[in-house]
């Protein structure tokens, strides 16, 4: 059974619970999302997979999820990249929030997300039982769909383009 780590509102580690019954819990526990660009600056978002115990079919980052017990976030951030994505990369941390809200199922969502990019410029060989559909997008061009069609995208994502100004490191 996959294991969360539950954290305090510092972000610090508190113990660990199966993941499924966090999510019922409402109880607050550590995410990471990452946001990959290529070169030119567009976003590389992908479709969640209908077979999701959430926020199935939704759009949303290059990839997110949950660190294992005693793994370093970064790396957790990189081996789930590979996971779902095929996209080898060292994601860098940009910053981090938390957020709560309720999902379908009576699920609730409430995690310190870590955020991290990182730049890829080839074909992401997607995970089918994880990915449904991928794309590049321009960030404008997804900042306003977002804003036209929100229910076609995840709750954490919208956040995260709602309260940052993405910006792409070329360095």
């Amino acid at each position: 059974m996959e294991q969360v780590i539950l954290v305090d509102e510092h972000d610090q580690e508190i113990g660990t619970m199966e993941k499924m019954e966090a999510h019922r819990k409402g109880l607050l526990h550590r995410a990471f999302s990452v946001l990959v660009f290529n070169s030119r600056g567009e976003i590389l978002v992908q479709q969640r997979a209908d077979s999701k115990y959430h926020s199935a079919g939704l759009w949303t980052n290059t990839c997110c999820s949950h660190p294992r017990p005693h793994e370093c976030i970064q790396e957790a951030s990189a081996r789930r990249l590979r996971e779902e994505m095929g996209i080898e990369a060292n994601p860098e941390f940009l910053f981090k929030f938390t957020y709560r809200t309720h999902l379908e199922r009576d699920l609730v969502e409430h995690e310190v997300d870590h955020v991290f990019t990182a730049i890829f410029d080839g074909t992401p060989e997607a995970n089918p039982h994880e990915v449904q559909a991928w794309k590049f997008m321009d960030l404008d061009l997804l900042r306003k769909d977002v804003e036209l069609h929100p229910s076609r995208y995840t709750y954490w994502f919208r956040l995260i383009l709602e309260h940052t100004q993405l910006r792409l490191r070329t360095s």
